[in-house]
């Protein structure tokens, strides 16, 4: 368990450093961006119709039409050399919206440059790419809309404006309109980049729960398939016993095979016996491993960690009397065996287990003597691919690992708090709290 745990965060983290261009979640779908570019090429034309023809505001027309049929034109071709379920990689999806960035940094360019109140448009390629594309990509498209709209700002093109009358844009102002949608892009950028990196990262680590689970639903399915094999087995070894016992009563006085014949008929028996034994397993074992006592669940999590050179003490104040008796549930001991692999790791010399219950709560309470959490840490606990710290600056595994471990309690119905113990006592502490009814076999529910 330790092994697979650390695994799938040491696999994870590594994948978010490398940004890996080729996950799913990072290929735009060409469809979309088709769509967005008609609803541009749309908006340009109407826009440029408003100003050229009801305004009648003098412009550089000609040029205008051009730059928007040059998007239209990309855009006819995209979509008949591709299929609608295309998926960009992103260097492709990279092309396209530095291009999208490009043409409209052009029709901003003629048309007044940043005194063009449609100037904020810049901002909408490099949100897209933020949103969908690896940082690399969106940081060299911004590097790229910066120095654009800095070129905006030097426009040698009046804004289209009554005729007779010019629009001259203060320095200063010009300075505040830059400032202004280049704060707007970082903002927007940084948003967009944050909120569908989150997304994605949960949607990971839940993906790798279910594996968890799945693993664990099919290692408990051995015992029933190997019962169905012992029983599909038993006839055809049946019947080569009855012509084993036939053949060694036939062949009682041939020297030649009788030893061989006896030996058929031994071994044949020695099948069925262990045929029996496979088929009456699951039978047998049925109640112990479906339905067990919470110390008996409790020593069987906790026996894996003890070989580590760290003392593991389990404190029991409840009586054993009338203790609670769960079924087995995969979650519940990959969630507390994770916690307690955690606080092994960083412990110092002690790591304590403590287990408590009333008629109406199940309680337990793992702590260890390491150094604590950090503040910064204890804040974030329990989100997908907090990055492990240093042995010496916090205690409990602090990852994937922990993630999967919250969602697969809480999924069981648990509430966990993560907290340090006492300033004179350092350490870290978890604490996992059940409604009894909902774990407790013997509860009425």
């Amino acid at each position: 368990m330790a092994r697979f745990f650390r695994g799938l965060e040491k696999l994870s983290e590594a994948e978010i450093r490398a940004q890996d261009d080729h996950h799913s979640s990072r290929r735009v779908r060409l469809q979309t961006l088709v769509r967005l570019r008609w609803l541009a090429v749309g908006g340009q034309t109407v826009t440029v119709m408003i100003v050229a023809f009801w305004l009648k505001f003098p412009m550089p027309l000609m040029p205008c039409c051009v730059l928007i049929a040059c998007l239209a034109w990309i855009n006819f071709f995209l979509t008949l050399r591709f299929p609608p379920t295309h998926r960009l990689e992103p260097p492709a999806a990279f092309a396209l919206l530095g291009l999208d960035l490009l043409q409209l940094s052009g029709l901003l360019l003629i048309t007044g440059g940043l005194a063009n109140p449609f100037s904020v448009l810049v901002c909408v390629p490099v949100i897209i790419s933020f949103a969908s594309q690896p940082i690399r990509y969106s940081v060299t498209l911004i590097a790229l809309a910066m120095i654009c709209i800095t070129g905006l700002a030097f426009s040698p093109f009046p804004l289209p404006w009554y005729e007779g009358v010019a629009v001259n844009v203060h320095s200063v102002m010009q300075l505040g309109v830059w400032c202004s949608i280049a704060s707007t892009m970082a903002f927007a950028a940084f948003y967009a980049y944050r909120v569908s990196m989150e997304a994605s990262q949960l949607a990971d680590a839940l993906s790798a729960t279910e594996l968890v689970l799945q693993r664990e639903k099919h290692l408990s399915q051995l015992d029933g398939l190997a019962a169905a094999a012992a029983h599909e087995l038993g006839t055809p070894l049946a019947t080569i016993s009855v012509v084993a016992k036939e053949m060694e009563r036939e062949l009682r006085e041939d020297d030649r095979f009788r030893e061989d014949v006896a030996l058929l008929r031994s071994q044949s028996e020695r099948c069925r016996d262990i045929l029996r034994r496979l088929t009456t397993l699951s039978s047998e074992d049925e109640a112990h491993m479906r339905r067990l006592t919470l110390s008996s669940m409790m020593e069987e999590i906790i026996a894996p960690h003890r070989e580590f050179g760290i003392a593991l003490e389990l404190i029991e104040r409840s009586p054993r009397t009338g203790e609670p008796v769960l079924s087995r549930n995969a979650g519940i001991m990959y969630g507390l065996g994770n916690l307690i692999e955690n606080a092994v790791d960083y412990a110092r010399k002690t790591v304590t287990v403590t287990v408590e219950y009333t008629a109406d709560i199940l309680t337990i309470v793992i702590e260890d003597d390491g150094s604590g959490y950090s503040p910064e840490i204890l804040a974030r606990i329990g989100e997908p691919y907090v990055t492990s710290r240093q042995r010496d600056d916090t205690a409990g595994g602090l990852g994937l690992g922990l993630f999967i471990a919250k969602t697969l309690l809480e999924r069981s119905g648990a509430t966990l708090s993560f907290t340090n113990r006492d300033p004179e006592t350092p350490g870290a502490r978890v604490r996992v709290e059940w409604p009894r009814v909902l774990i407790d076999s013997n509860s009425t529910k």
